[in-house]
């Protein structure tokens, strides 16, 4: 397997993966109508470690708080609000991963096609448009409830489906509730490390079971890693910094051209 095909997937998994315009999406799109490979289960358990990296770098910080409120060792002023959060992350990481558990597979195996990801591109990318249109943009990080996050929540496990975005749903939904930009893309970046620890989990137990990793593919699977490592953390810090005076609508702008080019190319047989 050929190093640069390793680094051009794992560039495609890291910027995807968190900006909102569906990592799934584009995978799907690439090995339909380029003839990349479906990406092996091992590879792909070392992409999702790479991202999982990425998020935890970039936000070593708020995690490390969030960690020690949750065990009770953090400070006594900020400490009940953080624990606060931190349960809320995880209260709303639970409809992903009950729709992953009953829908997972049936997903994987059917909702599998272009003109699907060209529908789900588009409709994701109107409902994203119109919520940083309309959205007060008022609220803060710290003034989320229990409600606000539970709807966030809802709103990530329809990222199952491909072309809808994980980030994008979650931002998405963070704007319809009145949270400034930076305050929905802050949460949904940290609602995305127990989503993203979980699949790759998961993966990893599924490889356990299997053969395990081929040893004449190290360089390749590190090459995946650290171009997915270093292309989420850079992707990561460009989103944070894009919400601070920029509209989401260029992303929206950009899965309404995704969903028109792959259209085009379905009706001229491709």
């Amino acid at each position: 397997m050929d190093i640069l095909y390793a680094i051009f997937l794992g560039l495609v998994q890291g910027a995807t993966e968190f900006l909102p315009v569906s990592s799934s999406g584009h995978l799907l799109l690439a090995a339909h109508f380029f003839g990349v490979e479906q990406a092996s289960l091992t590879f792909d358990v070392v992409l999702h470690l790479a991202t999982l990296v990425a998020v935890l770098a970039y936000f070593r910080r708020d995690l490390a708080a969030l960690v020690l409120a949750f065990f009770g060792s953090y400070g006594a002023e900020r400490g009940p609000r953080e624990r606060r959060m931190a349960f809320y992350i995880c209260y709303a990481t639970l409809p992903a991963v009950l729709v992953g558990l009953l829908l997972g597979d049936y997903v994987e195996t059917v909702i599998r096609s272009p003109l699907l990801v060209a529908f789900t591109l588009s409709a994701a990318g109107l409902v994203l448009w119109w919520a940083d249109k309309k959205g007060r943009r008022q609220r803060s990080f710290s003034s989320l409830g229990f409600r606000d996050i539970m709807i966030i929540g809802c709103a990530q496990a329809l990222a199952l489906i491909p072309g809808v975005s994980r980030s994008g749903a979650t931002i998405t939904a963070g704007l319809f509730l009145g949270l400034n930009r930076v305050a929905a893309a802050r949460f949904s970046f940290l609602l995305s490390t127990p989503v993203i620890f979980g699949a790759g989990s998961y993966k990893v137990m599924k490889l356990l079971s299997g053969p395990g990793l081929d040893s004449g593919q190290y360089l390749f699977y590190g090459a995946g890693f650290m171009a997915s490592a270093v292309s989420g953390y850079a992707f990561i810090a460009l989103l944070m910094r894009f919400v601070q005076s920029h509209s989401l609508a260029v992303f929206a702008y950009y899965r309404f051209f995704l969903s028109a080019l792959v259209l085009s190319a379905l009706a001229l047989g491709y």
